[in-house]
């Protein structure tokens, strides 16, 4: 009995009850049945529930059992109807004996609905129902799209369209994949190795899914990692809130496709996730996904307690803050659809027991007044653990609005602190610009944001497929600052795009505040450094060379030092040519000891330090020369 009337509180639930109906289920302490159970019940059942009016009202089931209400009615004529074992109540128990005195009765009228629809068999049916065409009407929202990332760790988009996606139509829009009833997919244009299928394909059963080769990730949810774009000279990276993971696998996957050769890659991603529980599933997906090798995982670690000048972060360039927030932006997928409601036929009585069923105008009413109220600003929010909890004032929103904000606005001035750091991303799925527009410009004209040269990562400046997203941050909430809200990125909910509601910005360091010497090297124009010949990097400004070493201003160099520095830094390519290039200085003893007596380490010759000292080494000689 507890499975039915459970599942019945859940779908007569009111529409601000708060989170998604599977956080919902599965987060209700007192649940006697099994959640997952309830679960299938709720979502089969509102599938199902057209048909299932049509069923309940021509068998005037409501008239002849008076203590079934219209909810109950559509759970329990599913059960006898569709599920394997029927109905999961004792033979004897009064619910069950209500329905299957009329089993004959019913069955005949699923049949005459299932021929009314002009499909030939239950299978078919099935099929009918699996494609959404009882969802809705012809002038209804159009459903999401599945995305779906391509993990280029385990296989790469070419072999899935061969494989998984190969009896898929092939689609020119991603609107052509939101059609209900098609099997479609579309090859995004703006994050590589991102496609979108049609909404009614459930894709978890397939084994690409199951190993790891494709992950279920909204487009937006991709535009971080993508921003980023961590390069080999960027160093390590810091996922500062990882949980479950799909962005810190889609780091690694961006990693490896500018190193191939994974043991040749030595950067390190740092993925905190502060609460125990969300990093067991930040664990399953970095080892699914296959990016453990690049991954250090730091369960239980709070990023804001830890210590940028740490030499365990040393070496950290690149930073993606992905914080908790509203979650006003995201979509439930598993949202309960449209539950349609049998009603007792007229100049029948309903029963005393019975809640009199609402009319299909009045059922119209009620779900015209549900979009009202989810346009207004009362939301669901998910706090820094991932919890779900409902505001019911606007009082309620703005102290938990800012509450958030404060949080974010400090995660993000401590990642400002790490000193190698020189890109960060910063993102929220929140349609608030409390916690997007607002936090970026406070960041900005904070006083560790200017002391360290920090600046908005401006829209020329950005990897091409977020330079050319179409939509851009808000004015209003940039101050009139149209540099900055053109920089920010954002994803509306329920347009065009197909994606969840999302807010992107990204942060770079100004090479010229801090002095340092990456700002000198040549880049082209994906951000890669140019490599000489011998494979060293190429300065803007080669006549500067000797001026800055390291980000600091180089004190005058005499000739004794400058020849002095290249015998420690530059080892040769061996013993003949250190002993030649020893040669012009040969009647200086005291120098010619100090050189004989330094030993250098093989890998030296490959720093920085040596590459800055190559160029001058034939000016150095021609002087020496001259001077003899």
């Amino acid at each position: 009995m507890s499975l039915y009337h459970e599942t019945a509180d859940f779908l007569t639930a009111p529409s601000n009850a708060g989170g998604s109906l599977k956080s919902r289920i599965f987060s209700k302490k007192d649940l006697k049945s099994q959640p997952a159970q309830v679960y299938a019940l709720t979502i089969e059942s509102c599938k199902w529930s057209a048909v299932l009016k049509e069923v309940v009202e021509n068998a005037d089931l409501l008239r002849l059992e008076r203590k079934i209400t219209p909810v109950l009615s559509v759970l329990l004529v599913h059960d006898l109807l569709l599920a394997k074992r029927g109905i999961a109540l004792p033979a004897t128990h009064g619910l069950r004996t209500s329905i299957e005195r009329h089993k004959a009765r019913l069955g005949a009228e699923f049949t005459k609905a299932r021929i009314r629809r002009k499909l030939s068999s239950v299978e078919s049916l099935k099929a009918h129902i699996e494609a959404g065409f009882e969802i809705g009407t012809d002038n209804s929202e159009a459903p999401y799209p599945r995305w779906i990332r391509i993990n280029t760790l385990k296989t790469s988009i070419e072999d899935q369209l061969g494989t998984t996606f190969a009896d898929y139509e092939r689609a020119a829009t991603v609107e052509a994949v939101r059609q209900r009833g098609s099997k479609r997919i579309f090859i995004d244009v703006n994050i590589p190795n991102l496609v979108a299928i049609s909404p009614n394909i459930d894709i978890s059963k397939n084994e690409a899914y199951k190993t790891g080769a494709i992950i279920l990730q909204d487009k937006a949810s991709c535009f971080p990692a993508y921003l980023l774009d961590p390069l080999p000279e960027d160093g390590d990276i810091i996922d500062t809130c990882s949980a479950p993971g799909n962005k810190t696998t889609h780091l690694a996957a961006i990693l490896i496709s500018h190193n191939p050769e994974v043991d040749e890659c030595s950067q390190t991603i740092h993925a905190f996730e502060k609460n125990k529980g969300r990093a067991e599933t930040l664990e399953k997906m970095v080892n699914v996904a296959g990016s453990q090798t690049l991954t250090k995982l730091h369960a239980g670690q709070d990023f804001l307690k830890i210590d940028p000048t740490a030499a365990t972060f040393k070496n950290v360039g690149a930073l993606l803050l992905d914080p908790s927030c509203s979650g006003s932006g995201i979509i439930g997928r598993e949202e309960i659809p449209e539950l349609h409601l049998p009603v007792l036929k007229q100049g029948a009585a309903p029963s005393k027991n019975t809640k009199r069923p609402k009319t299909l105008d009045e059922n119209k009413e009620s779900r015209k007044r549900k979009r009202d109220q989810s346009d207004a600003p009362l939301d669901v929010m998910v706090d820094d653990d991932g919890m779900v909890t409902a505001v019911d004032t606007e009082d309620e929103l703005k102290a938990r609005l800012t509450a958030l904000s404060k949080f974010q606005l400090e995660l993000l001035l401590h990642a400002f602190k790490f000193p190698s750091a020189q890109k960060i991303t910063y993102s929220t799925c929140s349609l608030y610009a409390e916690e997007n527009e607002e936090v970026v410009s406070k960041a900005l004209n904070s006083a560790i944001a200017k002391e360290r040269g920090w600046r908005i990562q401006s829209r020329e400046d950005q990897i091409k497929g977020m330079k050319e997203w179409p939509v851009r941050g808000s004015l209003d909430a940039c101050g009139g600052d149209a540099t900055i809200a053109e920089s920010c990125i954002r994803a509306n909910k329920g347009d065009e795009h197909g994606t969840m509601g999302f807010f992107l910005a990204g942060f770079v360091r100004d090479q010229q505040v801090h002095g340092d010497i990456e700002s000198q090297l040549l880049r082209d124009e994906r951000g890669h450094l140019v490599r000489d010949l011998l494979g060293f990097p190429v300065r803007t400004h080669p006549e500067e060379s000797g001026n800055v070493s390291n980000g600091v201003a180089a004190e005058p160099e005499t000739e004794e030092n400058n020849h002095l520095e290249y015998e420690e830094e530059w080892g040769g390519f061996d013993d003949a040519t250190e002993e030649e290039v020893a040669q012009p200085v040969a009647g200086d003893d005291k120098l010619l000891g100090k050189s004989q007596q330094s030993q250098v380490h093989p890998v030296s010759k490959h720093l920085p330090s040596a590459v800055k000292r190559r160029p001058e080494l034939g000016s150095q000689k021609k002087k020496k020369k001259r001077k003899q």
